[in-house]
């Protein structure tokens, strides 16, 4: 299982990350996702504990918790979708008449 931090600062880092989540147990992982253009922080990050027991603890602990100014959005992180699509676009510009 894996939680997703949202909402975040821009000036938030790893290490800002694993502290306040240490507190609820052993912090495995730590990843905060990039733009790839700006190579800025997108906002979000994604945290994986020890155990499940871990997670929900800080999950419980820390959604909507004012964090750098905002309010964190703290949740089971889901399975990531596929947005893109490959198929036949179901706009009027691809029909073939």
């Amino acid at each position: 299982m894996s939680i997703f931090v949202g909402n975040l600062s821009y000036e938030v880092t790893q290490a800002d990350l694993n502290s306040v989540f240490a507190e609820y147990g052993s912090v495995k992982r730590v990843h905060i996702p990039t733009d790839r253009e700006t190579g800025r922080m997108r906002g979000f990050a994604f945290v994986e504990m020890e155990t499940a027991a871990e997670e929900t603890s800080a999950i419980e602990a820390l959604d909507g918790a004012e964090w750098y100014g905002r309010e964190m959005k703290v949740n089971q992180a889901k399975p990531r979708e596929n947005n893109r699509d490959n198929g036949p676009s179901n706009n009027n510009y691809s029909k073939r008449y």
